[in-house]
């Protein structure tokens, strides 16, 4: 029978997990145990409420990266972002270039050096609980669970490792002698570029997608979603929750009354543009430091 117990997400001076939330693991339907099948967790949104791009970005802020006045700004973006849901081809294609760059010229230690230190002070605490118990009710199936999203692969790693997940899949920086460039290597990990990641995983896993699960929250996860044999939606917008209803998909919705209606942190769908919010925060930053 599910557990029912109620702990805090904890990790010891190593970085593992200790202890895990599990309030709402009664509403986890138990998964049997398959060596060939796999969950595939959408971050944003899906497993924690808001952006991990946007709670980086507010942790580098603390830190004096950049101005608070640069991330209301880049906050502001991204909630009219959203509001318009104006991610047409155009935007997507500055999304790509936008992404990642603010990081050019930093070391790949620092950035998950700074990304731990960030999840523990903003993330840890906002790691839906429901979710994390739907990733533990595979774990506990003997599956692996990836984190797939349009994150930097590094913060989906950090998230992934804290949690005590398989892995994960996210944007991949051009790395050179350690340091990031500031460009992209291959394609933002959105849409159509998630489902194709999961179905190489799979192939290099020996995994059958059939036999698999993903959740997300967002309609733009559709390519990921079908590709799979048992797709839900997880604090579905209302794209997906139509979706979802119309082929009789599961829905698991965390969000209670006023809270679902209040959120409005950014979307996986924004973190390009979150990115590029960041590049220019730290653009003026670095000219007032050298004006």
């Amino acid at each position: 029978m599910p557990r029912t117990r109620k702990v805090t997400i904890s990790t010891d001076a190593a970085g593992h997990t200790t202890g895990w939330a599990t309030t709402g693991l009664a509403a986890a339907t138990p998964v049997a145990p398959d060596q060939r099948a796999a969950a595939f967790f959408d971050v944003d949104n899906t497993m924690l409420r808001g952006a991990s791009i946007y709670w980086l970005a507010r942790g580098l802020a603390a830190r004096n990266y950049f101005t608070t006045a640069d991330l209301a700004q880049f906050a502001w973006r991204q909630a009219r972002f959203r509001l318009l849901a104006a991610e047409h081809a155009g935007d997507m294609s500055h999304a790509r270039e936008a992404a990642l760059a603010f990081v050019a010229g930093w070391r790949v230690s620092d950035v998950e050096r700074l990304t731990e230190e960030i999840f523990d002070e903003l993330m840890a605490s906002r790691i839906w609980p429901g979710s994390r118990a739907l990733a533990q009710v595979h774990l506990d199936a003997g599956q692996r669970v990836w984190l797939v999203s349009a994150t930097p692969v590094e913060v989906g790693r950090v998230i992934a490792q804290r949690l005590g997940l398989t892995g994960a899949l996210g944007t991949v920086a051009e790395v050179v002698d350690g340091t990031y460039t500031g460009r992209l290597a291959g394609e933002l990990m959105h849409g159509p570029a998630k489902a194709e990641a999961i179905v190489q995983l799979a192939a290099v896993e020996g995994l059958e997608l059939v036999r698999c699960s993903a959740y997300s929250d967002s309609a733009n996860d559709l390519p990921m979603l079908t590709a799979v044999g048992h797709p839900v939606a997880v604090n579905p917008d209302t794209a997906l929750r139509r979706q979802a209803r119309e082929r009789g998909w599961q829905v698991r919705d965390f969000r209670t009354g006023r809270k679902a209606a209040r959120i409005a942190v950014p979307s996986t769908v924004a973190a390009g543009f979150l990115a590029g919010a960041v590049t220019a925060g730290l653009a003026i930053r670095r000219r007032r430091a050298t004006g």
